[in-house]
């Protein structure tokens, strides 16, 4: 097929610009970049719908409901605030006890806030060792098949004690991705919680292909605090260049100790975590 002088120079360009923008952009669209809302809980708790307003106007497109009181707020309420913000919560956290207590209430919930995946977001000490691990995994893999059913992903995210905790020699971690079917448990990668429990993000992700549905993306500094994206040592940078191996779909910012007034760090973590994922 023949082309002119015109249609070589765009195409050109266009391939300039796509070098020019790194391996990221060349893996396809912009990803919509989303926030985990425990890390404004205190505002949440305060003014739920004022919340959302802000984080928008700051330019997130999804959110990740967690902390701040979201299970005791209408749900339909929170999702008619969402669509008129332009707002998605592609996932959720619900806690353990909440899946084991009220399985039923908590896929209403996901499915009227418009949740394709649940999201499992810490487990407590009495669990942490391995009678109790294993009983845990079960229910894990229990529950994702009757979320598949339902018509809902399950997701596990990490801490650090996942990785240092070894009964028997072995991680939980290990355990856990070993233990339970890829295509049902997914990994939701806190990357702050890898790298501080001395683990390489790459190594994870590389070992998992496929099964990472999102990152939480916070940045740490030298001495092992939390901090906005961009403001530590994390090189997220290097990190993302496997995500089409990962296969992660979300990118949410979170900041556990995020300083008040709160609005100011996830303006600065938006701000460099859509350079990264342009």
């Amino acid at each position: 097929m023949m082309i002119n002088r015109r249609q070589w120079l765009a195409g050109s360009a266009a391939l300039a610009t796509a070098v020019a923008a790194g391996p990221l952009a060349a893996q396809g669209k912009a990803k919509s970049i989303g926030i985990q809302l425990y890390t404004v809980r205190e505002l949440f708790s305060k003014d739920p719908m004022g919340t959302l307003e802000k984080i928008a106007a700051i330019g997130y497109r999804e959110v990740e409901y967690g902390g701040g009181g979201y299970e005791k707020l209408d749900p339909s309420a929170l999702r008619a605030t969402m669509d008129r913000l332009g707002l998605k919560s592609p996932s959720l956290h619900i806690g353990y006890d909440a899946l084991a207590s009220d399985f039923a209430g908590s896929v209403r919930r996901a499915k009227t806030l418009g949740a394709d995946t649940v999201v499992l977001p810490w487990m407590a000490e009495n669990l942490r060792n391995a009678e109790g691990w294993k009983a845990a995994l079960a229910n894990f893999s229990r529950w994702a098949e009757q979320l598949k059913k339902a018509g809902l992903g399950f997701a596990y995210h990490n801490h650090d004690f996942e990785f240092t905790v070894k009964p028997d020699g072995r991680s939980l971690f290990d355990m856990l991705v070993a233990d339970t079917d890829p295509a049902l448990v997914k990994l939701e990668l806190d990357l702050f919680w890898a790298v501080a429990a001395g683990e390489d993000p790459k190594a994870i992700i590389r070992r998992n292909p496929g099964r990472i549905y999102a990152y939480h993306v916070k940045d740490r500094t030298a001495d092992g605090k939390m901090t906005s994206v961009g403001k530590g040592t994390i090189d997220f940078t290097d990190i993302f260049t496997l995500n089409r191996i990962a296969g992660v779909q979300h990118f949410y910012v979170e900041n556990d100790q995020s300083p008040a007034p709160y609005l100011p760090d996830i303006q600065t973590s938006f701000a460099a975590l859509s350079r990264l994922v342009a």
